[in-house]
C-alpha cells in the first residue's frame, strides 16, 4: 500500500512533495508484540500442563535403561489398572495386551509407591498366567555416598 502526503495549500490529490516517497513498509512493530505476548503466555502456561497418570514409582539403587517398545501396565494409588493410559478391566487384561502387542512379549508394570501390594500382585498374577515376562518400572535413587 503506497501512502503520499497531501500539500498544506489545497494543491490537489495528485500533488506530491517534492522529495517525499510513498511508504510501501509494512509496520511489523505490532505483529512482534502480539508474538511476544504469545510466547510470554505459553511460558507461563505450559508448566500447568501435565499429560498422563500421576505415578510415583519407587526409588531403587541399580536402574536399567531400554529403549524397546513394550506395553506399560499402570496402577493407580486406588488400585486401577491402565494399559498404556487407557482403563482395562483385570480379568481381561492378558487378552488386551496380546491383542494390541502379541503373544509372549516383555510387559513393564508401573505401580505408584504407595500401592497396597494386592493389585500389583494381582496385575503380575494375570500377566504370568498369559506367559508374559514382567518388568517392573523404578526410579534411581539419589546416591548421597558419590561425594566421600
Amino acid at each position: 500500500m503506497a501512502f503520499t502526503a497531501g500539500s498544506i495549500n489545497g494543491g490537489g490529490p495528485r500533488r506530491r512533495f517534492r522529495g517525499v516517497s510513498p511508504m510501501a513498509e509494512m509496520n511489523v512493530i505490532p505483529l512482534v508484540d502480539v508474538v511476544l505476548v504469545l510466547l510470554v503466555i505459553f511460558m507461563l502456561t505450559a508448566h500447568v500442563m501435565e499429560f498422563g497418570l500421576e505415578i510415583e514409582v519407587p526409588r531403587v539403587r541399580q536402574v536399567r535403561n531400554t529403549s524397546e517398545e513394550l506395553p506399560v501396565v499402570s496402577i493407580t494409588r486406588s488400585g486401577e489398572v491402565y494399559l498404556n493410559e487407557n482403563p482395562v478391566k483385570l480379568a481381561t487384561l492378558g487378552e488386551a495386551v496380546a491383542e494390541r502387542f502379541g503373544a509372549g512379549v516383555a510387559v513393564y508394570v508401573r505401580a505408584d509407591r504407595l500401592t497396597t501390594y494386592d493389585p500389583i500382585a494381582q496385575v503380575i498374577s494375570a500377566l504370568s498366567e498369559a506367559k508374559m515376562e514382567v518388568r517392573l518400572v523404578t526410579q534411581p535413587e539419589e546416591d548421597t555416598r558419590q561425594g566421600r
